[in-house]
């Protein structure tokens, strides 16, 4: 076989995977946009001490429903809201029910996405169900990579209406391929239009990649509060936070790297 023919058989095939490398100044400029940032709302933790607890601002007041796709096993995030009388929605199609039983609990055997069926439900439709016309809400999502489907489809009145996001974003290695790149970049763009970026958090699950001089984390909890909330904003520079905490308590703990809230 000719070695163009065999280009041609792998790459129809997608035996092997051709990328482009990012350049360093597009992935210096991500990372700039994405500095998280300390507003007049001091940061709290809310949920377990470990994983499926997470910091957000202390801005909680008048929220009543969060809407939290991807549940699993764990609903301590959810569990402690309802201390403060805040109704979860929860959506999973992995499990067969809520993980934890409690009055402010709504469960659907549901995968977020694209599409509404028997298997998946979009965001639209799931907030038009259950809260349509509730502009004060919680996004919690930890759904495994599809939050970058969900939030590229999502219309920006429908994000807008969620006054916190706390968000897992996966694959943030392939910030060093351009498609990869593309793709995440897309996304925050989206969601800094109308929020701030107001913590980032390193899951230490898995090691991070190094490229260009720069430290890339595959998975990273992000909490974001929407722009109206705060009068004031100056960059972030306490890393880790007092009330952090590693999500896997065996894995070695792995600090927010410096290149994502300090400039080089």
């Amino acid at each position: 076989m000719k070695a163009r023919d065999f280009i041609n058989q792998t790459l129809l095939t997608g035996a092997t995977r051709l990328t482009k490398s990012t350049a360093p100044e597009d992935l210096g400029r991500f990372l700039r946009a994405a500095w998280p940032v300390k507003t007049e709302h001091a940061l709290i933790r809310v949920g377990a001490g470990a994983d499926g607890g997470y910091l957000v601002t202390n801005d909680l007041d008048g929220v009543t429903t969060c809407f939290s796709p991807g549940v699993s096993t764990t609903a301590d995030f959810e569990m402690a809201l309802t201390q403060r009388g805040i109704r979860s929605f929860m959506a999973d199609y992995s499990v067969e029910q809520a993980p934890l039983n409690h009055p402010l609990f709504h469960f659907e055997k549901k995968f977020l996405g694209l599409q509404n069926d028997d298997v998946f439900t979009t965001l639209q439709a799931w907030v038009d169900r259950h809260a349509p016309s509730d502009n004060d809400m919680i996004l919690q999502m930890d759904i495994e990579g599809a939050e970058y489907s969900v939030l590229l489809s999502a219309s920006e009145a429908l994000l807008k209406r969620f006054r916190i996001l706390v968000i897992e974003f996966h694959g943030l290695n392939d910030l060093a391929e351009k498609r990869g790149f593309e793709l995440i970049n897309l996304a925050f763009h989206k969601v800094l239009k109308d929020f701030d970026l107001v913590h980032a958090h390193v899951n230490n699950w898995t090691a991070t990649r190094r490229y260009k001089g720069y430290e890339l984390p595959p998975l990273m909890e992000f909490s974001f509060l929407r722009k109206d909330r705060s009068s004031q904003r100056e960059f972030a520079t306490q890393f880790p936070h007092p009330l952090d905490a590693t999500n896997v308590a065996h894995r070695s703990a792995r600090g927010l790297p410096r290149c994502w809230y300090v400039q080089p």
